[in-house]
């Protein structure tokens, strides 16, 4: 044993076969023959995909097993994807598959979703472009073939739900190389020839194979451009084909698309009469209104007439003579209440009556100035006397009454002192009861008192 060359367990050996075969192979197709094929109680799917050279074990869990749409069995020849791995317990090779589909079906189905997408892509299947149903449909076609289920399930309902429904079956085939071909020309001619309000395509189910004509290219193009209505009733509820998505209206089953197209005869029963009674109230309604309206003209006929004219200009008349009745004895009143008040401002004016008035006030106002000037002049009297006696206190023949003499110089200046007399200067004593002219001989100042 050598050191490049390690020894390994077998279920070490079996971990990196694993390993190297999940690296290798993440994801693979492989299309074969079923064998083998076994369904424990687990739910887990057990076969072998074989060909004429070898075979391969594979294995589809529970939850993936669970989502196929068809059942498998010996024979049958399918196409699987899934990755390849090993048991490391058996050291068996084994592919555990994601998604199983029969052989013939697989490369349908993806020419299907590439032929899809690329229609999706170019707006052909927007819901915006889809137009609306009619309200009722009165005459529609059927585009499907004669002898099949279909059109049997189709008539009966509609024969059942609307008998007055004027349908018409255009004959074609619905399987086969030439079946799209003749369905676009039907629909075509169909839509352009103006008697239809609707068009159905139906077909009953089956395989992917049998409904490939209602996914030709064309046969989606002339529904998407047909000037009616298109409804699609193609295969069971959970078939999908592009006419399904080119159409107006997909409908599950051709029964449903019957039900989708007409309304139930009962229900159009009820409705009528619904519709019945809400006009028969809309009628007595308006009956009502119109008999109030005539009643309300009548009534201003009536007003209008030339004997209510009369009546209510009579009354008019009666009103405004009452006003003025009233208005007259008012002014009345209020003209003699101002003549009286006239008159009582007349006599209280007279001139007579203000010579009284004058007189007597001046016989009144007569005694007032001679008390007046009584008391005026006793009050200037006492005045007088009250100020003769200030005078008479202050007057200096007051001071000579009581044995003084006033010495006055000959030019009349008052003598106050000895320095004003000068020997020989002429001198007036004014006495109380005359006055004695002297002779100034000598002056002789008054003694210092204090003095030695």
């Amino acid at each position: 044993m050598s050191e490049h060359n390690p020894v390994l367990t077998p279920s070490q050996l079996n971990t990196l076969a694993r390993d190297l075969l999940e690296s290798a192979f993440p994801q693979v197709w492989v299309e074969g023959e079923l064998g083998s094929v076994t369904r424990p109680g687990s739910g887990h799917l057990y076969f072998t995909l074989k060909d004429a050279r070898a075979q391969v074990r594979c294995a589809m869990f529970k939850p993936k097993s669970q989502r196929l749409m068809f059942v498998p069995r010996e024979g049958m020849k399918v196409l699987g994807r899934g990755r390849l791995t090993l048991y490391e317990a058996r050291g068996d090779c084994q592919l555990i598959l994601e998604h199983l589909e029969e052989a013939g079906e697989g490369a349908l189905r993806r020419a299907f979703d590439a032929l899809k997408a690329r229609l999706e892509a170019e707006g052909l299947f927007d819901p915006a472009r889809k137009r609306p149903l009619p309200a009722y449909v009165r005459r529609l076609a059927v585009i499907t073939s004669p002898t099949g289920a279909a059109v049997r399930d189709v008539l009966s309902v509609l024969s059942r739900r609307l008998p007055l429904l004027q349908v018409d079956v255009l004959p074609s085939l619905v399987q086969g190389d030439t079946a799209a071909a003749q369905i676009a020309d039907l629909l075509q001619r169909a839509g352009t020839c103006g008697r239809y309000d609707a068009v159905l395509l139906a077909r009953g189910g089956g395989s992917l194979e049998d409904l490939w004509a209602f996914n030709d290219e064309h046969l989606a193009r002339t529904i998407a451009a047909c000037p009616v209505p298109v409804v699609s009733a193609v295969g069971h509820e959970t078939d999908f084909s592009l006419a399904d998505f080119a159409a107006d209206l997909r409908a599950p089953t051709p029964s449903v698309a019957a039900e989708l197209l007409v309304p139930d005869a009962q229900d159009l029963r009820t409705r009528l009469r619904g519709l019945h009674g809400r006009a028969q109230a809309a009628q007595r309604h308006r009956l009502a209104q119109a008999i109030q309206r005539a009643d309300r003209a009548w009534l201003r006929l009536q007003a209008h007439s030339p004997q209510a004219r009369l009546r209510m200009l009579r009354q008019r008349q009666q009103a405004l003579g009452q006003r003025l009745d009233a208005l007259w004895r008012q002014r009345l009143q209020q003209r003699q209440a101002r003549l009286r008040h006239a008159a009582a401002v007349l006599r209280a004016h007279h001139p007579l009556r203000r010579l009284a008035q004058a007189q007597a006030r001046l016989q009144r106002l007569r005694p007032r100035p001679q008390a007046a000037i009584a008391r005026v002049l006793q009050r200037d009297a006492l005045k007088l006397r009250a100020l003769a006696r200030a005078l008479e206190a202050c007057s200096p023949l007051a001071t000579v009454a009581r044995g003084y003499t006033i010495l006055t110089a000959a030019d009349g200046s008052l003598v106050q002192s000895v320095s004003q007399a000068t020997p020989g200067a002429r001198l007036q004593a004014r006495l109380s009861d005359g006055s004695l002219l002297l002779s100034v001989d000598a002056v002789q100042p008054a003694p210092v008192q204090g003095s030695d």
